[in-house]
């Protein structure tokens, strides 16, 4: 479900009038109420979920609580108890579209004309650098310093002896207590999430939001996307170097360390005290267990777990030690075979 801090819900809709809207044939009961949309474990009975079939949303749709579900046309079995299916030819262009029609406005957010929205509430002690604008509805705590040139978005929550560097932009976002932000930081951004067919893509509304704990550190120009629906999350103590990308709906555990130019894809998880090296690709779905680390440039599976206190390497990652044995193998195989060609 979307927060109401950064959305506008323009529900509720029945069903007949939302099946309308999407070209859908709409059910029986059509006098019922979709009061929201929401991911398949956050959904209750007037809510719209979506499942579009994929092995990693099964366990989810087996326990939702949707009352409402988009389901792919080639027919879903074992749906939960109460659940209403709605068949669409794409699920993924029908949610965007059933997204868009209850938040019709969740793209960038409007920034106030002047520099401090009147109804931003800034604490005594904090200092805002020259051309700072903080939107509407905005909170910044005692000691928190902005950097000049910076952009609070509308309903932005900032806790207490924050360090905001200049030109950093944040939206969609809950920041809490001794956070600091290089320059160029940018948070709450759209994920990058698209509904695509042979006629192009057609962007999926980000409606979450992102959450940063306490004590969290992110260099200069690293990013972290909003979720998709939910919350992106960077656990307390993490620590993130320069030019970081964070996809949509991605969580770390606490005291995480990613080190530069790494890239954690949508949905991708880390345990407590995992270790991301330099230029490291972290598939979307994964799950790396507590105490890992990750080689620098190694390559992690889409829909695949790490095992805690492992330490991986290698495109496709793997136990360290089998690839470095597999490393010494191949190059074994090189001199043998430049000593046959020169006999």
């Amino acid at each position: 479900m979307a927060d109401p801090r950064f959305y506008r819900n323009q529900g509720p809709f029945t069903p007949g009038v939302l099946c309308a809207k999407l070209g859908l044939t709409p059910p029986s009961h059509s006098d019922a109420i979709m009061a929201d949309v929401a991911g398949l474990d956050g959904a209750g009975p007037q809510h719209l979920s979506f499942f579009n079939g994929a092995r990693s949303q099964q366990a989810a749709f087996a326990r939702s609580k949707a009352g409402f579900c988009l389901v792919p046309e080639s027919g879903v079995t074992d749906a939960p108890d109460g659940m209403t299916l709605l068949p669409a030819k794409s699920v993924g262009h029908a949610w965007a579209a059933a997204a868009a029609l209850f938040y019709p406005e969740h793209g960038q957010a409007l920034w106030p004309q002047a520099v401090i929205d009147p109804t931003a509430k800034i604490a005594a002690g904090a200092m805002l650098s020259h051309n700072v604008v903080v939107g509407a509805g905005a909170e910044i705590g005692e000691g928190t310093r902005i950097g000049p040139g910076s952009a609070i978005g509308p309903g932005v929550a900032i806790g207490r002896n924050c360090d905001i560097g200049a030109n950093v932009t944040i939206t969609h976002a809950y920041i809490g207590d001794g956070v600091t932000l290089m320059p160029g930081v940018r948070i709450g951004q759209p994920g990058f999430g698209y509904a695509s067919s042979g006629a192009g893509h057609v962007g999926l509304p980000q409606l979450g939001r992102v959450i940063i704990q306490d004590k969290v550190e992110i260099g200069a120009n690293s990013t972290v996307d909003r979720g998709a629906i939910g919350d992106t999350v960077i656990g307390e103590g993490t620590k993130i170097d320069n030019l970081v990308q964070i996809g949509h709906n991605a969580k770390t555990g606490r005291h995480c360390i990613i080190v530069s130019q790494a890239g954690m894809a949508g949905s991708s998880e880390l345990g407590d005290f995992v270790i991301i090296a330099g230029q490291a690709a972290v598939a979307d779905h994964v799950r790396v267990g507590s105490g890992a680390r990750i080689a620098g440039q190694a390559g992690l599976l889409p829909n695949t777990t790490y095992d805690a206190g492992g330490d991986y390497g290698g495109m496709p990652a793997k136990p360290l030690r089998e690839w470095v044995r597999e490393l010494a193998a191949v190059k074994k195989l090189v001199r043998q075979q430049k000593k046959n060609d020169h006999d």
